[in-house]
């Protein structure tokens, strides 16, 4: 579990096929590993990656093709939003965040407004039903509020700190990014259906106890 709030940019400098998937290298820069041991997860644009070498300040990660097929930034060498499983005492700064991925968006817009930047993303229609004004959304692993959302549309304001120390400062309009929901939107959403579903199953078989 991660909490969105980007602790380091680091670089894939290395991708290694694998028969199904690939193995990443990356180099994590000054970023602190002392307290990183192999099996740790470690968050990569919000992809939840599990350490399986660490020499030096690299490490390496084996990512499924399953993945890969679902996410975006892991297939090839460049930079990335690197953030540690939380501790059940760190600070939740941002929002619970599973690193599971849950689709691709495309970046619309991304432009300065006076100090701070609006970001435009358009989501995957499957999942703007889980995107609510004023709600969390995962972007790279970077934790945001939505400020807007039209149709699968939605605008996300930038302060200058969050520009400064992720990968975000890159994005250009047709970019794709990693796009995980609120996990309470998430659960809420199975909530309802199985109460339709549950409603349905009893009325098929005259329902209730005799």
């Amino acid at each position: 579990m991660f909490s969105g709030i980007v602790a380091a940019t680091g670089r894939i400098v290395a991708v290694t096929p694998l028969d199904q998937g690939v193995r990443l290298t990356t180099d994590v820069g000054n970023w602190d590993l002392s307290d990183v041991a192999l099996g740790d997860s470690i968050a990569h644009n919000g992809v939840c990656l599990t350490v399986i070498a660490k020499e030096g300040q690299r490490m390496q990660f084996d990512v499924s093709a399953e993945t890969l097929a679902c996410t975006v930034g892991l297939a090839e060498p460049g930079e990335v939003n690197l953030e540690k499983a939380l501790r059940l005492a760190d600070r939740i700064g941002g929002h619970l965040v599973s690193g599971h991925v849950d689709g691709v968006g495309e970046v619309l817009k991304f432009a300065p407004i006076g100090e701070s930047h609006e970001l435009v993303i358009r989501a995957p229609r499957a999942l703007a039903g889980y995107i609510a004004r004023k709600g969390s959304i995962t972007v790279d692993g970077v934790s945001l509020t939505v400020n807007r959302i039209e149709g699968t549309d939605f605008s996300i304001n930038l302060i200058p700190h969050t520009v400064e120390v992720t990968t975000l400062k890159r994005l250009t309009p047709g970019t794709k990014v990693n796009l995980e929901v609120d996990l309470i939107a998430r659960h809420v959403e199975r909530m309802l259906a199985w109460e339709k579903e549950a409603s349905a199953s009893d009325m098929q078989t005259g329902g209730g106890q005799s």
